[in-house]
Order: structure tokens, then sequence, then C-alpha cells
């Protein structure tokens, strides 16, 4: 199996137009066509889960995140990251990183932690705008059906926990067929009155292209007419952070002894205790700053994230509690979530989770 058949199979679950601006998922080093020995996977890629990687015989590692951020001028070994890549490049060692696409799915690095929490009712904290479009089209009647069919499985038609959504109106379409032509219906040079279907399905902008195909695939007309738009509608499964409910009110103390266990916590750092139950929680694996106020609005009696400075603390406003429980705490079950998807897709082939740990922050209790 080549190394380009996990990563498809990745970027189906994460795609890389997901991920944010400033980041820089991918394939990092290595060449997609190389044949796969075996993957590890990782939360960082350093120098030492790549020695890893080559004494358990992978030469893949999937990483969440990237070792290389910004570019990189010279490679001179000068520090960790340098000597990571050179390492992985004299061991042929390809390095893939999942890193905010990961983050942006509902079923991602923010769902293995309310997986662990035992949250229900989830839903994503601060949902993505002009990710989704909107197509038009009309097809005979007697072919609707196939072509509504052909777009579904495409990907079109989901919104929230529905799929296989479209409207459809029924009415007649006219055309004049030219003279070269071989029309599926009428006669060149006459026009033409035909009972049609609008079909009108939506679909994330990153889909537009296989949308395209399977529409023009199965659509009977030799010119197929179709309209696409772009909308502001915010789209509900892909965004920022998440929220939830425990199935039974805890004590702030309780939720605070129940994430120090799960997470394996020696401390916890966070707001003032407001002395009322914990229902709803909101999270964000990483740095989770940019989250607070919309932790807030949603309701959240608790934010569980990362990276908090000291003065965004007082952002809580006496609403909720903010737990600051470290970076790679928060982000350790993606590990697990990476080894997850790829051995239920690979069950016959070499999957690993790394048993280096990459915490760069230790505490002194």
């Amino acid at each position: 199996m080549k190394i380009a058949e996990i990563i498809d199979h990745l970027e189906t679950i994460a795609p890389p137009a997901l991920q944010e601006d400033y980041d820089n998922a991918g394939l990092i080093t290595g060449n997609a066509y190389w044949i796969c020995t075996g993957v590890l996977c990782t939360l960082d890629a350093t120098e030492a889960v790549v020695e890893e990687a080559k004494a358990s015989g992978c030469n893949l590692i999937v990483a969440h995140h990237p070792i290389v951020f910004r570019g990189l001028k010279k490679i001179n070994g000068k520090n960790y990251v340098e000597q990571t890549i050179i390492n992985a490049i004299k061991n042929d060692i390809a390095i893939y990183a999942i890193h905010t696409n990961l983050d942006n799915i509902m079923a991602g690095v923010n769902n293995k932690i309310a997986d662990k929490l035992g949250l229900q009712n989830r839903q994503v904290l601060l949902p993505k705008e002009n990710m989704l479009m909107k197509l038009f089209t009309f097809a005979p009647t007697d072919h609707a059906e196939k072509v509504r069919s052909a777009l579904f499985d495409a990907g079109a038609g989901d919104i929230g926990n529905y799929s296989e959504c479209s409207f459809n109106a029924a009415g007649k379409g006219t055309f004049k067929a030219g003279g070269n032509t071989h029309p599926f219906v009428g006669e060149p040079n006459i026009r033409h009155t035909e009972d049609e279907v609008k079909i009108e399905v939506i679909f994330p902008f990153y889909l537009q292209q296989k949308i395209l195909s399977a529409l023009l695939e199965t659509h009977p007309y030799e010119e197929v007419a179709y309209d696409i738009i772009l909308l502001s509608n915010q789209y509900s499964n892909i965004g920022s952070g998440l929220t939830g409910e425990l199935d039974e009110e805890k004590s702030e103390t309780d939720f605070l002894a129940a994430i120090k266990k799960t997470f394996g916590l020696s401390v916890i750092k966070h707001t003032p205790l407001l002395q009322k139950p914990v229902k709803k929680v909101a999270v964000c694996g990483g740095a989770g700053s940019f989250l607070i106020n919309k932790a807030k609005a949603s309701g959240a009696d608790f934010y569980i994230t990362s990276d908090i400075k000291y003065h965004e603390f007082f952002d809580a406003d006496g609403k909720m509690v903010i737990a600051d429980i470290g970076h790679w705490e928060s982000e350790q079950f993606t590990t697990e979530l990476l080894y997850d998807i790829l051995q239920a897709k690979f069950p016959n082939f070499a999957v690993l989770k790394t048993k280096t740990v990459t915490n760069p922050v230790h505490y002194f209790v």
C-alpha cells in the first residue's frame, strides 16, 4: 500500500480545505508514492518520534501538529524543527500533519475530548460561514431521481444530522437544439418543451468538482443547465470548539476532580468557582482563548481549553469557569483518534500509537 492511499483516506475525513489560513497541514516530508511500511500516530513529530518510527519499521508519521509552520530558509540543524526534518529525510520517513482541518470537523479532536468527558447533545461552538454552496439544476422528470441520487452519493444534501436533503419543483423547460447536435429529446432546429424537475441541493465548497462531475456524468442532456451560488449560512458541522451536556449535573469540585482524572493532570489552572452545578460544558483542544466569549454566550458552565493568558481569565466574568488544562494535555487523545481512524480503515496494516511523550511542559508538584 502506498502512503498516498493513507493520506487519501485521512483527507476524506478531514479535507485539507478546512484548515485555517495560518496552518501547514499536509505531507511535510517524504513522497506520497512510497510503499508504506507502517504508520506511527502522534500529537507531535519530534526527533524522538522519528527515531521511534525508524525503530518500529514505520516510514510514515501521522501527526496532529505540523513540525513546519513557517518557511525554512536554511536547514542546518540549529533547532529542533530542522533537526527533526533532517532526521526524517535521512531515514526516508514521511511526516504528514492533519491539524486544524481535524480540529474543525465534528468528529475530530474536540469530539474525542467530549467522548472522554461523556458529553451528550454535542454542537460546534463556532460554526464556519461561507463554506456552503447551492446547486440548481434541471433534469427531465424521468431522470430526476438518477441525477438526485448521484448528487447525494457525491456528498450533496447534508444539513446538520439530515442527509439527502433537496428541494424539487416541477416545471417545463424549453430549448432548440442546433443543427450539429444529438439531443436526448426533441429534434434539431425545432423548439422543444420538456417536463422537467428543478433540483436544489447544498454542499460544502470543497466538493464542488466532485458534485459537478456526478451531475455531468448522470444527466442525459448534451448541455446541462446548472447554477452554483455561495451561501452565507453557517455550516453547523464544521467549525471551532464544541459544546455538550453531562448526563447528570455535577458540583464544580466533582467535575474538576473528574477532569483531573480523565486527563491525568497533576494541577488545573482555573477561574473562581461559582458555587453552581455543572451541566453544559464547552471544550476546545489546544489554544482556545479566542472562543471564551462564544463559550460564555453558549451558556456553558465550564470551558475546558488551554494556553489562556492572565488577562484572558478575567473574560469569564463570573458567568462560567475557565479551566486551562495544558496544551498537550487537552489534545493528548488525538493520537488515539488518529489510530482509531486508520485502524478502522486498514485493520490488517501496521498502525501504531507513539510511546513517546512529547509534552515539553512539566510541573513540579
